[in-house]
C-alpha cells in the first residue's frame, strides 16, 4: 500500500503534464511568430558574461537575438555550438546570442561557455527568467535556437535548422521575415 500512495501523485503529475503539452501544442501550419516585449521577462535586464559578471541587456537593442537553449552534457549541443559561434562572429553587428543553459550549476555553465569560446551573454542558470523563457518558447529538446527580431518578436523557433540548412543565408532570411 505504501507504493500505491506514492504512485497516485506521480500518475496525476504525468496526466497534468501530458494534458498541458496537448493543450499547448501547435499545428505545423501555425505561425512561429509571437510577440513578446523585450522589456518583460523574455530578455532580463541583467545577463551574465563568461566570467559571471552581470551586464545590462541594453547593448542588445536593435539586434536580432538568438535564444540558445543548450547544455554542456548534450552531445548535439557540443556539435552545434561551434557552428553558432562562427555564425554569430560573422554577423555580430546585427546578431547576438543569449545562452539559456540547461546545466545544473552556474559553474558548469561558465565552463561550457569558456570551453567553446562563446562570446555571448547568458541568463543566470536556473533563474526564474530562464525557466519562463524556456516555457514561453516551448522548448522540447536541445539544442534549440529561437530567433527574435529587433522588436522582440519571435520570427522563428527553427533557428538551428535554418542555420544548418542555409548557413550564412539564414541571417538574410530572418531579416526578411
Amino acid at each position: 500500500m505504501k507504493y500505491k500512495a506514492n504512485f497516485q501523485p506521480a500518475l496525476a503529475s504525468l496526466l497534468v503534464f501530458f494534458l498541458g503539452a496537448t493543450l499547448h501544442s501547435k499545428d505545423e501550419n501555425d505561425s512561429d511568430k509571437s510577440t513578446f516585449p523585450r522589456d518583460e521577462m523574455l530578455i532580463p535586464e541583467k545577463l551574465l558574461d563568461v566570467s559571471g559578471n552581470f551586464l545590462s541587456s541594453d547593448s542588445l537593442n536593435q539586434k536580432y537575438i538568438g535564444l540558445y537553449f543548450s547544455a554542456s552534457w548534450c552531445g548535439p549541443c557540443r556539435k552545434f555550438t561551434p557552428k553558432l559561434v562562427e555564425f554569430r562572429n560573422k554577423f555580430s553587428d546585427d546578431f547576438e546570442v543569449i545562452l539559456i543553459g540547461g546545466d545544473g550549476s552556474s559553474k558548469a555553465q561558465a565552463n561550457y561557455m569558456k570551453k567553446y569560446s562563446m562570446p555571448w551573454y547568458a541568463m543566470q542558470n536556473q533563474s526564474t527568467e530562464a525557466k519562463f523563457t524556456s516555457r514561453f518558447c516551448e522548448v522540447k529538446s536541445i539544442p534549440y535556437l529561437v530567433i527574435l527580431d529587433q522588436d522582440g518578436n519571435i520570427i522563428t523557433k527553427h533557428g538551428k535548422s535554418d542555420l544548418l540548412k542555409m548557413g550564412d543565408q539564414a541571417m538574410e532570411e530572418w531579416k526578411n521575415k
